[in-house]
């Protein structure tokens, strides 16, 4: 029998288990029903039971109104029943996978649950935490820190709700709330709510296009796939989304059964295909799209010619699809989903002749031939470039395709105009603007700032040049600029310009200025200018030997004759070697480095260490 001594050293050495945390592409979702205060007589658990049931029974009725046809990435939206020490609530997580959407469908779902059940009050969280709050970081005031967020932000009749601290005149809040804490506060304390218009927008920004929004999240395409195939996806279109994971995540043992050299071997073999038209999540889409496959053996020899591109886009996109579905099927990883089982009842049914393969007239006639256009795929640097600039496509351009889609082209000028809203404020730190302050007037500006403003309300000093920002990054890197750096044009060439400035007839003009380019470029040839190669190797190479002849005293700083001329020599030092260690890090993948050397058209020096 244990002793008083032997439960007192368990009890000094129990840690209770920690909760699991949040993956990173989940979404968790708590919906409470929290009335004003009720009469002792009354059972609230019971009621507000009854009320969530409700709850969940619109849930379930807005789903099928809204999401009929909807394709989620990996989980779908769902609400169960809990009752946590007492107090009854509908809770659920959704993995959405790479689909951001999918997470800001399911708070479009839920704030419009708010709408129609005005006595619910919704919490919502991720990884991030209060992810609403990141959203709307720029708007916050002071005190409102990770530290101390978390459940202070609610969602009631479809607005943002914020949990006030007590002590609100303070900058710096160490106050921080639990559930119930805040569930008294929900019933008790309607004052200590921030209700602020601004940082509900931004907080709920990426909702303004519901719900067409949520047609847009999903990509038709047509496709030549085996005819099981095409059983399977017009029995349950959802079942694409578990296929083209199987293929996007696949590894040596995945890939084992294609590796058979007799077609008759795989369930979705190359022997019957049909052409239909396939429904995709974007992200999804996206993935099979982009992924290099080689065809396995079984496949090569059914694929098309490459001559005839849109035929061969058909064939591979299915080729990688009935891949996904073989991976699938066989993979013992995927096998307790209920995806994966209820599929092989369907084959099995197939195969006892309960169900029939469709026909080609039937798919003729009956299915869809939807096909959406692609060119939101497509991502080309100059029209990334303009839509950062916020300028617009000559008539003589109109040819091709934006960059992205609206939503895009908006959520990329949205970023550029909330950088240069950082660079515009004056109380922003070398560590991050700062936050406003809920507590500070606007008569604390200084009318002396309305010198630096334009007329449009820009400050010209801090707005946001990206020439000059090229012209400074090219000099960095030892890159000959338009400022001076490169080797001047020869006064002959001077004169020729101005003489054609002076010209007024414009068939002349033409002629000349195409002269002009031809001993501009040859006189530039001359200097090595235009040898990019040749032009990085003498900067490395200058970085290193101006390295190797500074003294000792000149590296920690120590004074001396040209301090100046050793600074930048410190710059390009350093920026050549961390550019160098950032493309070692990437192993000859995307990165920064990458990145930015190919916007400055520099190539990718090779590694030839041994």
């Amino acid at each position: 029998m244990a002793t008083e001594e032997d439960i007192a050293w368990f009890k000094s050495t129990f840690r209770p288990i920690p909760k699991p945390e949040l993956p990173d592409d989940a979404i968790d979702y708590f919906i409470y029903y929290l009335p004003s205060p009720t009469p002792a007589e009354v059972d609230e658990a019971a009621e507000a039971r009854a009320r969530l049931q409700e709850v969940q029974r619109s849930a379930a009725e807005l789903i099928k109104k809204l999401l009929k046809d909807y394709i989620w990435q990996r989980e779908a939206f769902r609400l169960e029943l809990v009752n946590e020490n007492g107090i009854p609530s509908l809770r659920g997580r959704t993995n959405y996978g790479d689909s951001i959407e999918d997470e800001w469908l399911i708070v479009y779902v839920l704030r419009e649950l708010t709408f129609k059940h005005t006595d619910i009050w919704i919490r919502v969280v991720d990884s991030d935490g209060e992810f609403l709050l990141v959203e709307a970081a720029g708007t916050l005031p002071a005190w409102l820190e990770p530290e101390v967020a978390d459940n202070r932000v609610w969602i009631h009749q479809g607005h943002l709700r914020i949990i006030k601290p007590k002590q609100d005149k303070e900058r710096k809040i160490t106050e921080k709330i639990d559930l119930s804490e805040a569930h008294k506060i929900i019933r008790n304390e309607p004052d200590r709510f921030i209700r602020s218009t601004i940082i509900e927008e931004e907080a709920f920004y990426r909702l303004r296009n519901y719900p067409k929004q949520i047609n847009d999240n999903l990509h038709s395409a047509i496709l030549t796939v085996p005819r099981k195939v095409a059983f399977l996806l017009h029995q349950k279109p959802a079942y694409i989304s578990p296929a083209v994971e199987a293929f996007y995540i696949r590894d040596p043992i995945a890939l084992k059964p294609l590796r058979t050299k007799n077609a008759s071997d795989l369930i979705f073999g190359p022997a019957d295909l049909v052409d239909v038209s396939v429904k995709f999540t974007r992200v999804g889409f996206a993935q099979l799209k982009s992924q290099e496959f080689p065809a396995p053996n079984t496949w090569s020899s059914k694929l098309p010619p490459m001559d005839d591109s849109k035929t061969y886009a058909r064939s591979e996109a299915g080729m990688k699809l009935a891949c996904g579905f073989e991976m699938l099927l066989h993979d013992p990883h995927h096998q307790d989903k209920p995806s994966v089982r209820e599929m092989k009842l369907l084959l099995e049914d197939l195969d006892t002749g309960d169900e029939k393969l469709p026909t080609d007239e039937e798919i003729s006639r009956l299915w869809s031939k939807q096909e959406d256009d692609e060119s939101w795929m497509d991502i080309n640097f100059d029209d990334l470039d303009r839509e950062l600039k916020g300028g617009k496509k000559s008539s003589e351009e109109k040819t091709g395709g934006d960059f992205g889609d609206a939503s895009a082209q908006e959520n990329l000028q949205r970023i550029v105009a909330r950088f240069e809203a950082f660079l515009n404020d004056n109380s922003a730190g070398f560590e991050g603007a700062d936050f406003i302050d809920d507590f500070s007037s606007d008569e604390d500006v200084d009318d002396d700032d309305e010198d630096d403003i334009s007329s449009d309300g820009e400050d010209k000093d801090a707005s946001f040049d990206e020439e000059e920002f090229s012209r400074m990054m090219k000099e960095m890197m030892g890159m000959p600029s338009k400022s001076g750096r490169a080797p001047d044009v020869s006064a002959a060439l001077r004169n020729r310009i101005k003489e054609l400035d002076d010209s007024s007839d414009e068939a002349d003009d033409t002629e000349q200025i195409e002269e002009l380019s031809r001993q501009m470029e040859a006189e530039l040839k001359g200097t090595g200018v235009l040898d990019l190669n040749k032009r990085q190797e003498s900067v490395i190479g200058d970085a290193t030997s101006s390295s190797a002849k500074k003294s000792p005293s000149s590296e920690l700083g120590i004074g001396g004759d040209g301090d100046n001329d050793d600074d930048d020599d410190d710059v390009n030092i350093n920026l050549a070697k961390n550019l160098l260690e950032a493309l070692q890090g990437q192993a000859g993948g995307t990165g920064p480095a990458g990145s930015m050397l190919s916007m400055l058209n520099l190539p990718i020096p090779k590694d030839d260490r041994s």
